[in-house]
């Protein structure tokens, strides 16, 4: 995947920062852009609003973290741990039932 995306490492763990970061980064891959849309539903010109709302945050980076090459390109493109993403993914998800938290 060759990407304009520019490397601007995230210096922080803060998740609506990953989750920006995602959002950019997908934009910027028409391909996957593309994929994301078809599999959420989502029309592109109702991404705009949808970036407030943590249901659709939580369900961009499940795509992120349901394919491992994809996941691991962003952090390259992005400079990310994947640790990062994890930890965004999983406050943006509400507790599952193999979490012990319901």
């Amino acid at each position: 995947m060759q990407s304009n995306f520019k490397k601007s490492k995230i210096s922080s763990t803060d998740p609506q920062e990953t989750a920006v970061a995602v959002l950019a980064w997908l934009a910027n891959e028409p391909d996957m852009f593309g994929r994301f849309l078809a599999l959420t539903g989502i029309e592109p010109a109702q991404v705009r609003g949808a970036v407030n709302d943590p249901g659709f945050l939580a369900g961009m980076l499940d795509f992120l973290m349901n394919h491992e090459p994809t996941l691991m390109a962003f952090c390259e493109a992005s400079g990310t741990p994947p640790e990062a993403v994890a930890a965004a993914s999983a406050h943006f998800s509400p507790p599952g039932l193999s979490s012990g938290e319901y």
